[in-house]
C-alpha cells in the first residue's frame, strides 16, 4: 500500500469534531480564561480577590499544561489528522503563560501582606 493511501486514510474533515480534538479544544479554551484572569490579578491592586485569581490562574494553568502534554503526547499523527495536536499545543503555551501570570500575582499578594 502506498504512503498516500496510508496519509488519506488517516486524516479526517477539518469540520469533525473528535475526542481528542473537544478534549485539546477545552484545554485551550481553559487556559485562555486563566491567561485572562491571571493578567487581571496582576493589574490590579493586591487584595482578596486578587489572591484567588491568582490561585485560580495557577491551578488553571497547571492543569491545562497538563492536559495539553497528554494530548500531544498521545497524538498519532500531526495537524489534520483529528487527535487535537493544535489545541494541545496551544493548552500548553497558555498554559505556561497562565501559571507564570498566576504565580507573579500570587507573589506579590504575598509581598504586600
Amino acid at each position: 500500500m502506498p504512503i498516500s493511501d496510508l496519509l488519506a486514510a488517516s486524516t479526517v474533515d477539518a469540520y469533525t469534531l473528535t475526542g481528542d480534538r473537544l478534549v485539546a479544544t477545552v484545554a485551550a479554551i481553559a487556559t485562555l480564561a486563566a491567561v485572562i484572569i491571571g493578567g487581571l490579578a496582576l493589574a490590579r491592586p493586591a487584595g482578596r480577590s486578587g489572591r484567588r485569581n491568582a490561585l485560580v490562574a495557577v491551578v488553571a494553568g497547571v492543569t491545562g499544561t497538563l492536559v495539553g502534554g497528554l494530548v500531544v503526547g498521545t497524538a498519532d499523527g500531526g495537524p489534520g489528522t483529528g487527535n487535537g495536536i493544535v489545541g494541545g499545543y496551544a493548552a500548553l503555551v497558555l498554559g505556561l503563560v497562565a501559571a507564570l501570570l498566576g504565580g507573579l500575582a500570587l507573589a506579590r499578594t504575598r509581598r504586600t501582606a
